[in-house]
């Protein structure tokens, strides 16, 4: 959680206890003025409006149970049982007597609303059997039997009054709870998927790009050398270049497409080029020829329709595969292997090139995008040097996509010495 929101949190919390400190002080003076009030008129009925009358116990007692009303919500069992304990003194030795019960009904109330309903059911039986005991012990019959029902009646409403508040309070602090946590996921989530989209254009980028880019370093250092001793050769390259060059232009634009859901109208922006896939393999390996490395294409099974994600992949993978044969080997050949599987799709590439040297510290990124490539279809991808020498890749391409939940998560570790990672 960032500090202002800390502070927002902390100064909202702060705010509502002051304000119901304020308020239980409100409450507890309250209180003490009805209490009062009506010991003083009863006593100025019984004495001509002298308050003399009144013990000396009884004003202590209406100001320490009046007075404990300002901490029942922080300490609502110990408010309780001081009302009590206050009201079981004063009403058998003070007269005349005013409604100090009140303290006690509002502390039963506060321990129901903000500790147990149990403790609060516990403390009114107990209130009840002060006030049987009183009036057994005593001669004078100060209540009725049903006025002893009574009492009790509104003990168990008070009390049932406060578990409702609690419930309540309960129930709307658990809806706020799962809001918030919520509005984190839906964060969260978007977050991701920004994230997630944010790799796929850069994987995007690297592989389009820079296929195109090497092939043009590749022919342009062939038409430099072949300028003087080869022009046929030089043009062709420079062809080559124009070619690769022009590729390179289509796929930006195919990606740059992605970004660009509307145009400033708030119209849908007109569709870009189709995604590669498979069905632009010739042309793919017709390009690499060109870059002076002979590709050998064979298909297995029966090609039919992929999903275009898997046939993205399936190109990207190719195609990131030659790019590394051309740029980082001295391979002659390479053979590529499409093979249709009933769920999914086999792709290999291989080239005839020497042994691969360990890649240096802070390689490219070539094999780890294919490798997310895979994984984030459910598959996967090895690649590792032969044993005959050259490099090897192979991918393992389900046909139907994989759920986020089911892609398997990234180990941590070191990669086999052999993986040769392309430049960026």
């Amino acid at each position: 959680m960032r500090f202002p929101e800390q502070l927002q949190k902390y100064a909202g919390r702060w705010g509502r206890r002051w304000r119901g400190c304020r308020a239980d002080a409100a409450l507890a003076a309250a209180v003490f003025a009805v209490v009062a009030a009506a010991v003083l008129s009863a006593s100025a009925r019984d004495a001509g409006a002298d308050s003399s009358r009144v013990p000396w116990l009884g004003w202590p007692l209406m100001t320490v149970a009046c007075a404990a009303l300002y901490w029942r919500r922080t300490r609502p069992v110990t408010v309780c049982a001081v009302t009590l304990i206050a009201c079981a003194v004063y009403y058998p030795y003070t007269e005349p007597d005013g409604p100090l019960l009140i303290t006690f009904v509002v502390a039963l109330y506060t321990v129901a609303a903000e500790g147990s309903v149990a403790v609060a059911a516990l403390l009114g039986a107990a209130a009840m059997g002060f006030v049987a005991y009183g009036e057994v012990a005593s001669t004078v019959n100060h209540l009725q039997d049903a006025t002893l029902w009574l009492l009790a009646g509104w003990f168990v409403a008070v009390i049932a009054v406060g578990g409702v508040v609690r419930n309540r309070r309960a129930y709307l602090r658990e809806a706020e709870r799962r809001a918030l946590a919520a509005e984190r996921g839906r964060e969260e989530e978007a977050r991701r998927r920004a994230t997630e989209e944010r790799l796929r254009i850069a994987r995007e980028l690297h592989d389009a790009l820079g296929h195109n880019i090497s092939l043009i370093n590749v022919q342009a250092n062939a038409a430099l050398h072949g300028l003087a001793r080869d022009p046929d050769g030089a043009e062709a390259a420079l062809g080559a270049i124009r070619q690769a060059s022009k590729d390179a232009l289509r796929e930006l634009r195919a990606t740059l497409g992605v970004l660009r859901q509307v145009d400033e109208a708030g119209r849908e922006a007109p569709p870009g080029p189709a995604a590669p896939g498979l069905a632009r393999l010739d042309e793919l390996t017709g390009r690499a020829g060109t870059a002076g490395l002979a590709v050998h294409t064979s298909v297995e099974g029966e090609p039919r329709p992929l999903p275009p994600e898997t046939d993205l992949a399936a190109y990207r993978i190719v195609q990131e595969a030659l790019t590394n044969v051309t740029r980082h080997s001295d391979a002659a050949s390479a053979r590529v292997r499409i093979r249709y599987g009933g769920d999914a799709l086999h792709v290999e590439i291989e080239d005839d090139g020497p042994a691969a040297a360990k890649p240096a510290p802070g390689g490219g990124t070539g094999v780890d995008g294919m490798r997310e490539r895979a994984r984030a279809l459910g598959g996967e991808l090895t690649a590792r040097s032969r044993p005959g020498g050259g490099f090897r890749v192979r991918a393992r391409l389900p046909l139907r996509a994989a759920r986020p939940e089911e892609r398997p998560e990234e180990r941590p570790g070191r990669r086999p010495a052999e993986e040769r990672s392309a430049a960026s």
